[in-house]
């Protein structure tokens, strides 16, 4: 397979959970946004200049790796690792940019306003990552020995969660306070007992 039916094999995916297309790179701070939501879910990668149809349009390599340097390096924050290839197929230069998982997770994206962000990818959007999300990363980084203690807040939570409800349904129902719902979530999750879906722009969890 030359450089481009390899291309052609990805464009044909389409965009995706683990890929991206970006015409070109013009806003590192904006781009940080997808390094960031590739890096804390299953990793993926950007065909820059490609566009959201497909068609190759092609970029000026020097300048797009700037960019994508800028966007990893000074406005994720910790900086995410990225790998670069460069191909070159009828007289256009197309970059692949692939951000593999962290192991270091949340990586934050600077906003334009000074705050940090940590982003997640679900299917071919970039969301913003839910507080349950940054406990569960901190519970992630626990020892792989803990184990889970039931006790009744916990069962409180999984009776309610019979049914899917967002973060803030949980805690109206269980009347503990946000953050303890919010860790106890995070803990419920990352022993298999309650899932998290994506449903109508929000955040539901139910038990599995």
């Amino acid at each position: 397979m030359d450089d481009k039916q390899y291309l052609l094999s990805l464009i044909r995916e389409g965009e995706h959970q683990q890929q991206d297309f970006k015409y070109r790179v013009a806003d590192a701070c904006k781009l940080a946004k997808t390094v960031s939501a590739f890096a804390n879910t299953d990793g993926g990668r950007l065909l820059i200049g490609v566009r959201d149809d497909g068609h190759l349009s092609g970029v000026r390599s020097e300048e797009e790796i700037y960019m994508m340097h800028q966007a990893a390096y000074r406005f994720c924050k910790p900086e995410s690792s990225i790998k670069f290839d460069t191909y070159h197929v009828d007289k256009r230069t197309i970059v692949i940019v692939t951000v593999p998982p962290s192991l270091n997770r949340p990586i934050c994206a600077l906003e334009e306003d000074g705050r940090k962000r940590a982003y997640i990818r679900i299917n071919d959007e970039n969301i913003i990552a839910s507080p349950v999300h940054l406990a569960l990363w901190r519970e992630s980084q626990k020892s792989q020995g803990t184990i889970l203690t039931y006790n009744d807040d916990i069962q409180l939570l999984l009776d309610i969660l019979q049914k899917q409800l967002s973060l803030n349904q949980v805690v109206r129902a269980s009347r503990l306070p946000r953050h303890k719902v919010i860790t106890l979530l995070a803990r419920l999750i990352r022993f298999g007992n309650v899932r998290c879906e994506y449903i109508n722009q929000h955040f539901q969890f139910c038990q599995t």
